[in-house]
C-alpha cells in the first residue's frame, strides 16, 4: 500500500469520523472512520519500516577475471 495509501486512509477516516454528520441505516460512519484511521496508521508504520529496511541493504561487487595465458599470433591464431 505505501506511505501515500496510509495517509489517504487516515484522511478519509478523519473525514468520516469528525466531519460527516449524516448516517446510513445500519452503518456507524464514525466507527468506520476510526477503523480507516487505524488501518491507515498501520499501513503508514509498515511502509516506513519497509522503506527503512530497503535503505539498509548492502551490495557487494564481485568481479571475476579470466586471463588467457596463451599467446596469440599476428592473425589471432594460436
Amino acid at each position: 500500500m505505501g506511505i501515500g495509501g496510509g495517509i489517504f486512509l487516515i484522511v478519509v477516516g478523519a473525514i468520516l469520523a469528525f466531519a460527516v454528520s449524516d448516517g446510513i441505516a445500519g452503518v456507524d460512519l464514525t466507527m468506520v472512520g476510526y477503523i480507516c484511521m487505524a488501518a491507515g496508521l498501520v499501513a503508514l508504520v509498515v511502509a516506513l519500516i519497509m522503506n527503512r529496511q530497503r535503505t539498509n541493504t548492502t551490495h557487494t561487487e564481485y568481479v571475476e577475471r579470466r586471463d588467457d595465458h596463451r599467446i596469440r599470433g599476428p592473425e589471432g591464431t594460436l
